[in-house]
C-alpha cells in the first residue's frame, strides 16, 4: 500500500508540473493568440466559399425542395433521415472498400517480409566411416576365487589392490592336522615300499608265492595314492593366483572361518582388456575380425584407446537382431577397469571427403530432406551489400558424426547454406544474414558443465 501512494504522489506531481510547463509554454509562444488568428482566417475562408457557391440557395431552388416543402412535416422529417441514413452507410462503405484498396496495394508492393538467418559456406572435410556402439568392458581374464574346501584362515599374506603372478600364495587356510596326516600316509607309504621290494626279492629264490608279492605291491601303490590324495588336500588349504592379474578388496581376516564355495577375493587381469559391444544385423558384412576400434569412456573424457576386434559372434540375437563383437584393447596404465560402460566406434576403410553441414542446416520431412540456400538476386540491399533470397533444395543425407552430418547429393562446395532460422522461410523470401550466433559444429562435441 504504501509503495501505491508513492507512485500515486509521483505520478500527480509529474502531471501537475508536466501542465504547469504547458501553460508557460503557451503563455510563452502566444499561443492563444494564434489559436485566435488561424480560426478567424479558417471562419473567413469558409464564409468566402459559402457566398460564392451559395448551395443553400440553390438548393431552395430545385425541384427536390419544392417537394420536400410539399410534404407534411412529419413525412419531411422522415425523408430528411433517411437520406443522412444512406448517405452515411454510403461514407462507411466507400471508406471501407478504400481501405481495403489501400492495404492491398501497400502489401503488393511490399514483398515478403526479410527475415534473419545465419549461413555457413560448405566446405568438405576428411571424414572416417565408422560404425558407433556402446559397450561393456570385461577383463581378459577375471573370477571371483573361493576354496573348495572349508577351514580357519591362518595367513593372508596379500593387500587389497596388489598385482599377483600366476602361483603366489593369496590365501592360507589352518592345514596343521592335514600336514600330519600327511606324514603319517608318507612313513605308511615307504614302509609299504620297502615291504614290497623285500618280497621282490624273496620271490626271486622262490621263497614266497607271487600272491604274497602281488598283494604287497598293491598296498604299496594304495598307501602312494593315499600320501598324493593329502598332499591335493594339503594343497586346497592354500589359495593360490591361477592367472596374473590385480586382486580386488580384501575383505578376509586371519582367524576368519570360511565354508566351502564362499566368495572370498576377486582377482582380474586388467592388461590387456576386451570390450563386448553389439551392432546391428544390417552392418554384419562389414564386420571383420582385425579392424581397428577407438574406446572414449566417460572416466577419462579427454584420453581414447585404440584397439583391433577379435572375434565376430557366429549368430545374431533373436530378440535385439543384433550381433555380438569382442575387441581387444592395450591396458598398459590399467586405467579401464572391468564393468565401465564404454563409447566404441569401429572404423571402416580409409578416410574420404565428404561434404558436412550441422544438423540443424537440414529439415527432415516425410518427402526427404531440404536445405535453404542463400542464393544473391543480383541487387543491392539498403547498406550496398548484394540482396540475397531463400531458395529450397532437396538433399541426400549420409551418415552422421557428431553435430554434423553428411550431404551426398543436392548441392556443391562454396554454396551458401542457412544453418538457423530456416522454419520461417520459403522460396523467395529475402534474406539477412547475421553470423554473429552460429550453431554447433563439432564432429566430437562434448557436454558442457
Amino acid at each position: 500500500m504504501k509503495l501505491l501512494e508513492i507512485i500515486k504522489t509521483k505520478v500527480t506531481a509529474t502531471a501537475v508540473a508536466l501542465w504547469t510547463w504547458m501553460l508557460a509554454k503557451a503563455k510563452e509562444w502566444k499561443l492563444r493568440e494564434k489559436l485566435n488568428v488561424l480560426w478567424e482566417k479558417t471562419k473567413a475562408l469558409w464564409l468566402g466559399i459559402g457566398q460564392k457557391l451559395r448551395p443553400r440557395d440553390r438548393f431552395m431552388k430545385t425541384k427536390a425542395y419544392a417537394k420536400l416543402q410539399a410534404m407534411t412535416p412529419l413525412r419531411r422529417r422522415m425523408t430528411v433521415m433517411l437520406c443522412a441514413v444512406f448517405l452515411l452507410l454510403g461514407l462507411i462503405f466507400g471508406f471501407n472498400q478504400l481501405k481495403a484498396f489501400m492495404i492491398k496495394y501497400f502489401v503488393s508492393n511490399m514483398g515478403l517480409p526479410p527475415a534473419t538467418v545465419s549461413t555457413l559456406a560448405v566446405t568438405s572435410t576428411q571424414w572416417q566411416p565408422k560404425l558407433s556402439s556402446v559397450g561393456n568392458i570385461r577383463a581378459y581374464r577375471g573370477v571371483e576365487l573361493s576354496t573348495e574346501i572349508g577351514g580357519l584362515v591362518q595367513a593372508v599374506p596379500i593387500k587389497s589392490g596388489m598385482d599377483v603372478k600366476e602361483g603366489e600364495l593369496l590365501i592360507k587356510l589352518n592345514d596343521a592336522s592335514d600336514v600330519a596326516q600327511l606324514s603319517s600316509l608318507k612313513a605308511l607309504a615307504d614302509l609299504a615300499k620297502v615291504i614290497n621290494e623285500r618280497d621282490r626279492q624273496q620271490l626271486e629264490i622262490q621263497a614266497i608265492s607271487k600272491n604274497v608279492f602281488d598283494t604287497s605291491k598293491a598296498d604299496a601303490a594304495s598307501k602312494q595314492a593315499q600320501v598324493e590324495q593329502q598332499t591335493a588336500l594339503v594343497a586346497k588349504k592354500n589359495l593360490k593366483a591361477p592367472f596374473t592379474g590385480r586382486v580386488g578388496i580384501v575383505m578376509i581376516n586371519p582367524g576368519q572361518f570360511v565354508n566351502p564355495g564362499d566368495k572370498l577375493i576377486t582377482l582380474q587381469t586388467l592388461d590387456p582388456i576386451f570390450v563386448d559391444f553389439n551392432l546391428p544385423q544390417s552392418n554384419a558384412a562389414q564386420i571383420q575380425v582385425g579392424q581397428e576400434i577407438v574406446v572414449t569412456t566417460d572416466a577419462f573424457k579427454d584420453a581414447s584407446f585404440t584397439g583391433k576386434v577379435t572375434a565376430v559372434s557366429p549368430k545374431i540375437d533373436a530378440n535385439t537382431r543384433n550381433i555380438q563383437v569382442e575387441a581387444q584393447l592395450a591396458n598398459p596404465d590399467k586405467k579401464i577397469l572391468p564393468g565401465m560402460f564404454a563409447n566404441v566406434n569401429l572404423k571402416l576403410g580409409d578416410e574420404v571427403k565428404l561434404l558436412t553441414l550441422p544438423q540443424t542446416a537440414v529439415t527432415y520431412n516425410p518427402y526427404g530432406s531440404t536445405v535453404f540456400i542463400a542464393k544473391p538476386t543480383g541487387k543491392k540491399d539498403k547498406q550496398g551489400k548484394p540482396a540475397l533470397e531463400a531458395q529450397q533444395v532437396f538433399v541426400t543425407t549420409g551418415p552422421t558424426r557428431g553435430d554434423q552430418v553428411a550431404i551426398l547429393k543436392g548441392i556443391e562446395e562454396g554454396a551458401t547454406v542457412v544453418t538457423s532460422g530456416q522454419l520461417k522461410l520459403k522460396n523467395g523470401t529475402p534474406l539477412i544474414v547475421n553470423n554473429k550466433v552460429q550453431p554447433s559444429n563439432s564432429p566430437n562435441p562434448q557436454p558442457q558443465e
